[in-house]
């Protein structure tokens, strides 16, 4: 039966190809603006590490003086931490993993004279990161655990700069040349682009992740200078890159795995533990002196990854979906209306009403799923707009199979949702009507 009910919507769709077409066009044209907001927003809000997202933590601490605070976040706490509270904390035996991480830079000064030298940020962290974060290896792996303690000119590089500089060969064991200081590769980095880059949303959300790691150990040997955002809570003097690192100045990040609650717990209780040591020292004053953990989930919240303006975009562009719906709505009268003398016919020749209503119920389907497939080419094209007005969303311009079936489904729905009221309507036509001006 199925296939009659296609067969005659196949039928009326040709006899009315205007109306068909601009009723596709409706739909296809609100599903492709929905689809375009939904698609960034739902991209934006993913886990980029769902295996491990509830078991790795930013730490922050509330290490102001008396009367500072943050005002531009909701609780008030820098979202970094200090070099000194990076350095001191790293000693917590707690942690299952824990890493310090600041974002530096150098010039890359390649071998062969045909290459020429080029900038490139530096992701300094420890040794623990690469496991922490599931960094996929290519060549080598990362360094031995005790250069974290004791520095050595060690780096791992990323494909990207091994394809440049080494054409793609397993360069483990030679040479980099770093703003003119030579380091050995221990590791070549596979392609690795989680977004958003939770790891440091403070510097960039959707910027590409660094292809050079260096130990954080060398920050100090080097003088390694921050690439990323600085801030600070008071007046300090600082003219050398040492008395910035003994400064209160927020610029480096700090991240720990705890497994389960009685390590977050335990944890905790080192740092409340630490805070009291500090203010012993004359730091910490501030009456709101704590500790505060976020796991990936609740950073990337705290951090508005996606925040209420894209929210408000997507209720925006399904009330738009909506007002093609309602001019669906009319076209789809105007349709099924027309078409009510042959209804009449229909009827008067043993057609139920139940019968009708699933012909035209079938009919606006096939009109919904032509419409949503239009809709994704015009989600792809509003996509492609998106990456060519924002260059950092370029990691957001597609939409996986999820996307689709969602995309397909609403068509779908929405459609139907909109022929339900014509379809009842010309199924409670009189059929006598139709037959006296046969």
């Amino acid at each position: 039966m199925f296939l009659y009910y296609f067969k005659l919507s196949w039928l009326s769709i040709k006899r009315t190809p205007m109306l068909s077409l601009l009723m596709v066009l409706a739909i296809g044209l609100g599903i492709g603006v929905s689809m375009t907001v939904l698609t960034v927003n739902y991209l934006m809000g993913q886990d980029p590490i769902p295996s491990k997202s509830s078991e790795l933590y930013a730490v922050q601490l509330f290490s102001y003086g008396p009367g500072h605070e943050n005002s531009n976040t909701d609780d008030n706490y820098a979202p970094q931490i200090t070099y000194q509270d990076a350095m001191n904390i790293h000693e917590s035996p707690v942690p299952l993993h824990k890493t310090r991480s600041v974002v530096t830079g150098a010039t890359v000064i390649p071998a062969t004279p045909d290459v020429n030298p080029w900038g490139e940020a530096i992701r300094a962290i420890d040794s623990d990161f690469f496991t922490m974060f599931k960094v996929p290896f290519l060549f080598g792996k990362a360094w031995d655990v005790s250069v974290d303690s004791a520095p050595e000119n060690v780096v791992v590089i990323g494909k990207e700069i091994n394809d440049k500089l080494f054409k793609g060969e397993n360069s483990v064991g030679r040479e980099i040349n770093l703003d003119s200081i030579i380091y050995t590769i221990v590791g070549v980095v596979d392609d690795w682009n989680p977004s958003p880059r939770f790891y440091d949303l403070n510097n960039g959300k959707f910027t590409d992740s660094e292809v050079i790691y260096a130990p954080f150990s060398l920050v100090p040997v080097h003088d390694y200078v921050s690439w990323g955002n600085n801030w600070g809570w008071k007046t300090e003097e600082i003219t050398s890159e040492e008395e910035k690192r003994r400064s209160e100045i927020f610029w480096n990040q700090y991240w720990v795995e705890l497994p389960d609650s009685d390590s977050v717990e335990g944890y905790e209780n080192w740092l409340t533990g630490y805070i009291s040591e500090q203010q012993k020292l004359g730091r910490f004053q501030n009456e709101r002196a704590a500790a505060s953990l976020k796991d990936v989930l609740e950073w990337m919240t705290y951090s508005e990854v996606v925040s209420s303006d894209n929210s408000i975009l997507v209720g925006l562009s399904f009330m738009f979906l909506a007002v093609c719906m309602i001019n669906t709505i009319g076209l789809l009268l105007a349709k099924f209306l027309g078409r009510a003398s042959e209804v009449g016919v229909r009827r008067a020749l043993g057609a139920s009403r139940s019968d009708i209503f699933k012909q035209h119920i079938v009919d606006v389907s096939l009109i919904g799923v032509t419409g949503g497939v239009l809709g994704l080419l015009l989600g792809q094209v509003g996509l492609l707009g998106v990456k060519s007005l924002y260059s950092n969303y370029d990691k957001l311009v597609h939409m996986d199979f999820t996307l689709v079936l969602i995309a397909i489904s609403i068509a779908l729905v929405s459609s139907v949702i909109a022929g339900l009221y014509p379809a009842w309507l010309i199924c409670r036509t009189a059929p006598s009507i139709y037959l006296k001006t046969q």
